[in-house]
């Protein structure tokens, strides 16, 4: 296929497809997915090689977030039934984050719902990646804490934190059919202030919501534009209480194609993916790994992940091998710029899962602009779990 030739040679130079070569990955049948992912494959072979790299989430303070941003389990009046507690101490963090770190991560993703830190919440989260760092020294320490006010990532940073997640989730043109408590452009402003301080900036998607295939290639054109050095992917997880409890709008295939053009688009960057892997790619997700370079292991912030075994086998039997701990995961150029900006060297993607349900007005109205699904997808309720176990429980956590 002349169009999949085309894209593999731009991703092997770093060359920005058009937006109609995008579009046509996106629109490319279910006979030929098999053709995109070796296609893809090639690009992240190339930049990535066959390593996977492992990131695990510390839900820092679940729920009773005073936002309304609908794709989200945590948002104000959600009805989902998920774990809510106020912050860990940094103890109770760093035990939390010390089981994924030995199942494997590399990196902890500490996150916090609300609509941003206060000072105070900033100095908690300094404390708790000063706990984790004293008992892991060589740990990478991302925080995803919502819109950032001045001065707050160079405080981060200074406490030690690697990197700084914040997505975009979808495009522009259609963020406040999703959000109306603060804006797109909110967005973007914390990811450029994570970049400047000298963090590694981390901001990705979240497809499934209803979204046209224009409004997948224009969020990840404006995440290409931002230069993150990683994109995590989310696929939406239709929670019951939230209002797209009944958008299932995905398939595996769907899904596979997808990551193909984010990796098309962002050849270089890490991709990540993230929330919903389990739910809509399901026993594709060993194939996704063609694509995507970086998991998170075992469970994410509200739901359930598969067991932390399983994603290691899952790995080890379609031929990759997990990423160590002194392994650099980006290609040089990219590691030698953050490097001259002061961020550290190996940048991943913070912690961009979304953890989250609907995206809008009511369950099953279709809100982010014409979504173009062939088929409706098969509403696999049965595969979403919210998380009963790890941090603010008294059960050992997935990893």
């Amino acid at each position: 296929m002349d169009l999949l030739n085309t894209l593999v040679d731009k991703g092997l130079r770093r060359e920005l497809p058009t937006r109609d070569e995008a579009l046509a990955v996106l629109a490319t049948s279910d006979d030929d997915v098999l053709d995109v992912v070796a296609a893809a494959g090639k690009v992240r072979r190339h930049w990535f090689g066959r390593r996977v790299k492992l990131n695990y989430l510390v839900n820092l303070k679940s729920g009773l977030c005073p936002e309304d941003c609908s794709y989200c389990s945590q948002r104000l009046g959600s009805k989902a039934e998920i774990l809510k507690y106020s912050w860990l101490k940094p103890d109770q963090a760093s035990q939390a984050a010390a089981a994924g770190l030995a199942g494997g991560a590399k990196r902890v993703c500490l996150v916090a719902s609300g609509r941003g830190p206060t000072d105070r919440d900033v100095d908690r989260v300094s404390d708790t990646i000063k706990a984790i760092k004293d008992q892991h020294e060589n740990v990478e320490v991302c925080a995803c804490l919502g819109l950032l006010s001045d001065g707050q990532a160079e405080r981060l940073r200074e406490a030690g934190a690697d990197a700084y997640n914040h997505n975009l989730n979808t495009s522009e043109g259609t963020y406040g059919d999703i959000t109306t408590t603060h804006t797109y452009a909110d967005r973007v402003d914390t990811v450029q202030k994570a970049h400047a301080a000298g963090l590694s900036a981390c901001s990705g998607l979240i497809a499934g919501m209803g979204e046209s295939d224009e409004d997948l290639v224009d969020v990840v054109y404006a995440l290409r534009e931002l230069d993150p050095d990683s994109v995590p992917v989310n696929f939406l997880i239709p929670f019951e209480g939230t209002p797209l409890a009944k958008e299932w709008n995905l398939t595996p295939q769907r899904c596979l194609r997808i990551l193909a053009m984010v990796r098309f688009v962002c050849p270089d960057a890490e991709v990540r993916i993230a929330g919903g892997r389990e739910v809509h790619l399901r026993t594709m997700q060993p194939l996704a790994l063609n694509l995507a370079n970086s998991i998170f292991l075992g469970d994410y912030l509200t739901s359930e992940g598969q067991a932390g075994k399983a994603d290691l086998e899952m790995i080890a039997d379609a031929g990759f091998e997990v990423e160590g701990a002194g392994e650099v995961t980006l290609p040089e150029h990219r590691a030698t710029a953050d490097a001259g900006c002061g961020a550290h060297t190996d940048a991943d993607a913070g912690c961009g899962s979304h953890e989250g349900g609907g995206c809008g007005s009511h369950a099953g109205s279709r809100v982010c602009g014409s979504a173009s699904v062939e088929v409706p997808a098969e509403a696999r309720t049965d595969l979403v779990a919210v998380r009963r176990r790890g941090a603010g429980t008294d059960l050992a956590p997935n990893a």
